[in-house]
């Protein structure tokens, strides 16, 4: 599609549209490692860290995919390996300064992965400096590689009060919601195109259920 009909307005709705899916419908994410290069210690000759150290997780909503898992089988018996591919939004990923690098850690459940590959991908209408989403993937980490606090949601079989979520706020473009600061930035309302929701961020939580039984969409109370 020529620069002609695809103009900077129709890249911001496109990313706009995908921030919306992700953030306000599906409602996926990862806690997201970043390696700290200034706290690990790199080896002189070898400019490799031995010990790497992590910054504070990163909460990044995104679509993420399980892959078959393989099995491998040693004297020990046998062992199931995870992998899953994520795809977040670019331009999230540039409003939050957030860089995804090979080599740093994800958990999705109860499972730390390690990012194996990290490229761009889903250029927009062939607009080479426009991308819509990029794909990493993700292959299970081994406990002794990294171990840190697991964050929910991970399973039903759990009692942890973050196991299972009962509650998901969209955000909607708006800097905060209910839970706090989102990061949240949709162009065409900073252009002034749109205006923010009158409503503000609706969410689906026992708030809106009057029996207290399962979850419901809560609206205008």
């Amino acid at each position: 599609m020529g620069r002609l009909f695809i103009t900077p307005r129709e890249i911001n709705f496109i990313n706009d549209l995908a921030k919306e899916v992700v953030k306000d419908v599906a409602g996926q994410k990862i806690y997201y490692f970043p390696i700290s290069e200034v706290k690990s210690k790199v080896h002189t000759l070898y400019e490799e860290a031995i010990d790497k150290i992590f910054d504070d997780p990163i909460e990044i909503e995104c679509f993420v995919k399980y892959e078959e898992p393989s099995t491998k089988t040693d004297r020990f018996g046998s062992e199931k390996y995870y992998t899953v591919t994520a795809y977040i939004q670019s331009r999230d990923l540039l409003d939050k300064g957030i860089e995804i690098l090979e080599g740093d850690f994800f958990s999705y459940g109860s499972v730390f992965f390690e990012v194996i590959t990290s490229p761009g991908t889903n250029v927009i209408f062939g607009q080479i400096e426009h991308g819509q989403y990029i794909t990493i993937t993700g292959k299970q980490s081994r406990r002794s590689n990294f171990i840190t606090k697991v964050f929910g949601p991970t399973s039903e079989q759990y009692n942890d009060d973050d196991a299972v979520q009962e509650t998901f706020v969209q955000q909607r473009g708006f800097e905060k919601n209910r839970l706090g600061e989102t990061a949240d930035r949709r162009e065409l309302q900073e252009n002034g195109v749109l205006e923010k929701p009158i409503t503000g961020p609706k969410e689906v939580s026992k708030k809106g259920d009057d029996t207290s039984v399962g979850s419901s969409f809560y609206g205008d109370d």
